[in-house]
């Protein structure tokens, strides 16, 4: 290598093998050249072969590599420290040694951070073998962003272009004591500190892989080791920004991930001690920073587990996680309000707000559209009148007054449903209904008219919650469909119902009509000329 690298790459290596290999040949397949590449590997007392593999590549690019041997650390941050230290480039990078580049990925970030003059760029992430990447960040190209008007507090990562002499003005550099999350106290003081902040979603830049043996450092981390060290982000993110809109933006982030994610199915199979520590880190946690801000901005489900983890309600907590294993969520209406009922709602040994329980604004289309169902289909005819009868479960109780079946021109979109512009409501449903509470939920029972006209139509229902009308498509899950019912003596028609696309009940009516009636006086011509001579061969 001549002169100085635009972009230095620092590995933290530890057993990450054969993944190793795919990341550094990503490395060597790099657009940009390996005159413009600097990569420094630090190899973390690896015993899997993965420091031989360092030094091969190092041997094979000479100029390019610079390869660290060091015992092992115990996490990422000590061997991410000593490489940045040697790093020369204009540019540094930081990346997993079991993640793999796009190969036009650096030469299209520096480019950005020179056009633009940007401290931070941001290239698209993907998740590879199953790993999930939170997407939001990546829906178009942005020359400036920032943690209170973006996704980024969800992309807090160090897989970024940094400019080098951001990094240095300030000192920046990873906390060797923390065994997760030590990226991000680096990340997040990169970020309040840089002029600008770029982000480049029209490439797959950089692909997240999650190991077949789930050995990255995320997944191996225990409750109590993900509580603390996330607790020392969010208290380092709170020394760098003042209370307000944009410190609420960045841990609003740490409520509804890390913090959340202490508190499903796996704490149940803590013991007492560390369940309680949990719950008293969280608490500890949610009163210097859980403002009405942020809890605001919190799905009910994760509000409810953080209050009950706050009050120490440990066996409402299980009880929660529990009926959230086996029972779908259920929703109580009433007036313009709507609450998730689980544990500890309207509890009065605990006698936590209904607040904690409340739907603020947030989307309850999937969860509905799961929990409805068809429960029966029939048909009631009187004469010419035909009609459907129908009864389906919905995941609501309180005031389900508004809750109607309505068969809507079909077929319906494969979205859970939608939610119907104030203003661009349909007409009153036609036909009668009784709705009964039962069974954690509310049977609308519906008698629907059956109109004499070529259709095929979805069957649907419609409720108001919290003050906005949602249409959900009825899904059948098996329950039997009638049979087809022919109608009206004159002008008569066809009605049958069918399972559509998705599992979704479909009525479909029709005229008997011509080529129908021209058929059967031919069959029945024809029976009637074959008859008689079957007559006289006998």
């Amino acid at each position: 290598m001549t002169g100085r690298p635009d972009v230095t790459v620092v590995i933290a290596v530890y057993n990450t093998m054969p993944y190793l290999t795919e990341c550094l040949d990503s490395l060597v397949a790099q657009s940009i050249g390996l005159d413009r590449l600097q990569i420094v590997a630090v190899d973390d007392g690896s015993t899997d072969g993965g420091g031989a593999e360092l030094d091969r590549y190092a041997r094979a690019h000479p100029r390019t590599f610079t390869v660290i041997h060091q015992p092992n650390s115990g996490g990422p941050a000590a061997p991410s420290n000593r490489g940045l230290a040697s790093a020369d480039g204009r540019y540094v990078y930081f990346m997993g040694s079991d993640d793999r580049l796009g190969p036009e990925a650096l030469a299209r970030l520096v480019a950005c951070a020179d056009e633009h003059g940007s401290d931070i760029v941001v290239g698209r992430m993907t998740g590879a073998g199953g790993r999930y990447v939170h997407q939001a960040l990546f829906t178009e190209n942005a020359r400036d962003v920032g943690l209170n008007d973006s996704a980024l507090p969800f992309t807090l990562s160090n897989a970024k272009l940094f400019r080098r002499e951001l990094v240095d003005r300030h000192g920046l550099s990873f906390p060797e004591d923390m065994p997760v999350g030590s990226d991000q106290p680096f990340t997040i003081e990169a970020c309040v500190r840089a002029r600008r902040i770029s982000v480049l979603a029209d490439y797959t830049y950089y692909y997240a892989v999650k190991r077949r043996d789930a050995g990255n450092i995320t997944y191996r981390a225990g409750h109590l080791a993900r509580l603390r060290c996330t607790a020392r982000i969010m208290r380092h993110a709170a020394g760098l920004i003042p209370p307000g809109p944009e410190r609420d933006s960045l841990l609003h982030r740490h409520f509804t991930w890390e913090l959340a994610k202490l508190l499903q199915a796996d704490f149940a199979a803590l013991d007492g001690p560390d369940r309680a520590e949990v719950c008293a880190g969280i608490a500890e946690l949610a009163d210097a920073y859980l403002t009405e801000a942020v809890s605001a901005r919190l799905p009910a489900r994760r509000r409810a587990a953080l209050a009950l983890a706050r009050c120490g309600a440990v066996g409402g907590l299980l009880a929660l996680i529990e009926d959230e294993e086996r029972h779908g969520p259920v929703f109580e209406l009433a007036g313009d309000r709507a609450f998730l009922r689980r544990p500890g709602f309207r509890d009065p040994a605990l006698g936590l707000p209904d607040r904690e329980y409340e739907l603020l604004g947030e989307s309850v289309l999937p969860a509905l559209a799961a929990g409805t169902e068809l429960l029966a289909a029939d048909w009631e005819q009187h004469g010419d009148d035909l009609a459907l009868t129908i009864a389906v479960r919905v995941p609501l109780t309180g005031d389900t007054s508004s809750a109607v079946v309505r068969l809507t021109p079909g077929p319906l979109p494969e979205e859970p449903g939608r939610i119907l512009p104030p203003g661009s409501g349909p007409p009153p449903a036609a036909g009668a209904f009784v709705r009964t509470e039962r069974d954690g939920g509310t049977v609308v029972r519906a008698v629907i008219p059956v109109e004499a006209r070529t259709a095929d139509l979805a069957v649907c229902l419609q409720v108001r919650i919290a003050g906005r009308l949602h249409e959900i498509p009825v899904r059948a899950r098996g329950a039997p469909m009638p049979l087809a019912r022919r109608w009206r003596m004159t002008d008569p028609y066809r009605a049958a119902v069918r399972i559509g696309a998705g599992d979704r009940p479909v009525l479909r009516t029709a005229p008997l009509c011509p080529p129908y009636e021209p058929r059967l006086s031919r069959v029945r011509r024809e029976l009637a000329a074959l008859l008689p001579h079957r007559a006289r061969r006998t």
